[in-house]
């Protein structure tokens, strides 16, 4: 018993939970002060209270990586408080889908808690998967010349941020079975699927999953190289077929030739970034999320978030922004490294590569260290799809992290009874 209370003194999960609730009640209690809004007033209650049920529910259902809750839970917040600050409705909506995605998340963990891994349910999400991508061909709608969104009952969604879950745990169960054909097959057709939608951006996030879920379970570098010279090849017929690739590709290299067009959001962003200094100008002070003000960024709640906390916060907070998602990955890969079958060792490093790639892609494009693409940020870009299917992510992570504690107790179990057979 002793031991027990010692351990939850000097628990790092919980010391890190309470400043981030602290931290998120001030933000939104400043705010409120300012602005005078009873909205904001609310969510100074509402966002600490979901982190607080996102960080402690799991846990006290099964065992869980506090550290890593209270991390991504710090994100989702954070992604909500400048959603508010740049669009009241947006926040408040953003709110709600942050709460939606805990309860996703909390599933996904029991799902691979519990549920066991079957050939059968395997096959019906593959089948699935591919019919739920297809529709946006069909009934979908584009947008910054990818046709990648769909409407239903009046709420957009954007079913390649839900299928990408599916692809991971498929190719990781296949990946187990060591049925290598099918996964590449199964691999290609979604990547396919997403070249006629146009969404390249996604295309790219898919194709490093498979990438790297083939040379964890192979170990072939044959297989990756092969791999690597088919991307290439699919990049270069990607620029030659779409004209708004070619046009992401000319702002990269020389964005203030376009300030009139798109190549706005990028030389915006980077004096938005050298205005906010290492500190910030404060949160509530900065213009550089409205687009109706001079100096604010086109699409600021979406594809350039990144750069209106840097306004806002400095270079020094954005960093801290960045060591976390640096942690995630790192606690991702260390979750694969002891995971006691292959299926969850896989599936545990997709995790990884699905956050560690979405971030660096677009905050890559960002600040202009790679071609701009159309994916989030993940944890705060606005958008419910996004925030589900990242929080899904770490349900799986927490799942394994459960499956990885009650093996270490069963050991510990095992090896006394042992003790007392001796």
């Amino acid at each position: 018993m002793e031991r027990k209370k010692q351990r939850a003194r000097s628990d790092p999960g919980r010391a890190m939970l309470l400043t981030v609730m602290v931290f998120f009640f001030l933000g939104f209690f400043l705010l409120a002060i300012k602005d005078g809004s009873w909205q904001c007033f609310v969510l100074s209650v509402l966002v600490p209270a979901i982190v607080f049920f996102g960080t402690t529910v799991i846990s006290r259902l099964f065992p869980s990586d506090k550290l890593l809750l209270a991390l991504t839970n710090f994100l989702c917040a954070l992604g909500v408080l400048m959603l508010y600050r740049i669009s009241p409705t947006r926040g408040m909506t953003q709110a709600l889908n942050y709460g939606v995605g805990v309860v996703c998340m909390i599933l996904s963990a029991m799902l691979v808690r519990y549920m066991p891994k079957t050939k059968t349910l395997t096959i019906l999400m593959m089948i699935g998967s591919l019919g739920f991508l297809t529709l946006p061909i069909l009934i979908g709608t584009e947008t910054n010349g990818a046709k990648n969104w769909m409407s239903v009952g009046g709420y957009s969604m954007q079913p390649s941020e839900i299928v990408k879950l599916a692809l991971l745990w498929c190719l990781a169960y296949m990946l187990s079975q060591r049925k290598y054909i099918l996964s590449i097959l199964f691999g290609g057709a979604c990547l396919l699927i997403l070249m006629l939608q146009k969404d390249l951006g996604t295309a790219l996030l898919y194709y490093a999953l498979c990438l790297v879920l083939l040379y964890a379970s192979t170990g072939s570098l044959l297989l990756v190289g092969t791999g690597l010279a088919g991307g290439a090849g699919a990049a270069v017929v990607g620029y030659q077929m779409f004209a708004h690739v070619k046009a992401r590709l000319a702002i990269w290299q020389d964005p203030w030739q376009y300030t009139q067009g798109a190549g706005l959001q990028i030389v915006r962003s980077f004096v938005a970034i050298a205005n906010g200094g290492l500190w910030g100008v404060g949160l509530g002070l900065g213009n550089a999320g409205n687009s109706t003000r001079a100096g604010g960024i086109p699409e600021a709640y979406n594809d350039f978030i990144f750069p209106v906390i840097l306004h806002e916060f400095g270079t020094i907070f954005g960093l801290i922004v960045l060591g976390m998602y640096l942690f995630i990955v790192i606690r991702a890969v260390m979750i694969a490294r002891r995971s006691r079958t292959v299926f969850y060792g896989l599936l545990a490093i997709g995790c990884a590569t699905l956050i560690a790639v979405q971030t660096f892609v677009i905050i890559g494009g960002n600040i202009k260290l790679i071609p701009l693409t159309g994916v989030t940020l993940p944890f705060i870009s606005y958008g419910g799809t996004s925030m589900v299917s990242s929080l899904c992510v770490i349900g799986f992570l927490q799942g394994i992290a459960s499956r990885n504690a009650a093996g270490v107790d069963e050991d510990r179990a095992l090896a006394m009874e042992g003790g007392g057979l001796r």
